[in-house]
């Protein structure tokens, strides 16, 4: 029995070397097993061969949805634009970086298929992540992270910072994200959480980013990230109670 229809996504923002394989890899993995497919990749303002990388790929892949941001909008906004060009049912997402396997999304699928087929249907099939790719600081700062936004939010999942998920889209139709930086990874657990999503977690590999630095482990990223998690708590965890 085929799975629904699935938009999968990926925020990219100088991934010129990783982001085509990304594509023809969930399209490959999905394809077989859903109802229809779409691929959507946000250029997040980059400033490397990502746009060229892109339209190329694109001209010759009618599955294949790509959206420029002139300017930067942040992890969050590639993120929001995504979800809100998604037409189908379920939307897969991960990102640009290569630090996912993206033919993984199959497990997911089948993670959501099982469940279904039990009688105990899901919202969001959440993955978590089997050891961590990266330094032993990233580590430990991810770790740290986790256990602190996990506390201060009250979230139920293993691991909030694997940006490896598929969901219902109306979780975030019904509910729009609003955060712009990585905080949107925290509200978004807290959205559907709030919501009475049915959750179900699933081991998934990572691994060391093949290309270019990540941009979260950098100061004014982590203080930016700081601010908006103060923020966010106040709104959802204060004003809204």
């Amino acid at each position: 029995m085929s799975f629904p229809a699935v938009s999968a996504m990926f925020p990219c923002y100088n991934d010129a070397a990783t982001i085509g394989k990304l594509v023809d890899d969930v399209h490959g993995a999905l394809e077989p097993l859903v109802e229809a497919i779409e691929v959507i990749v946000v250029n997040d303002g980059s400033s490397d061969e990502s746009a060229e990388v892109l339209d190329a790929l694109a001209a010759d892949r009618e599955w294949l949805r790509v959206f420029h941001h002139p300017k930067n909008r942040g992890y969050g906004g590639a993120l929001i634009s995504g979800f809100g060009a998604a037409r189908h049912e379920w939307i897969f997402y991960t990102d640009g970086d290569a630090q996912y396997d993206a033919t993984e999304a199959a497990l997911l699928v089948k993670v959501a298929q099982d469940a279904a087929a039990d009688g105990t249907p899901v919202d969001i099939v959440q993955g978590w992540k089997i050891g961590r790719g990266d330094p032993w600081h990233r580590k430990v700062i991810g770790r740290v992270y986790h256990r602190v936004v996990k506390l201060l939010f009250r979230l139920p999942v293993r691991d909030t910072d694997c940006d490896f998920r598929l969901f219902r889209r109306d979780l975030v139709t019904n509910r729009p994200l609003t955060s712009t930086t990585g905080v949107i990874c925290v509200e978004m657990m807290h959205s559907f959480t709030r919501q009475g999503a049915r959750f179900v977690e699933t081991p998934v590999h990572h691994y060391a980013r093949p290309s270019g630095r990540s941009q979260f482990f950098r100061l004014p990223a982590i203080s930016r990230s700081a601010i908006g998690l103060a923020q966010l708590w106040w709104r959802v965890m204060v004003r809204e109670r």
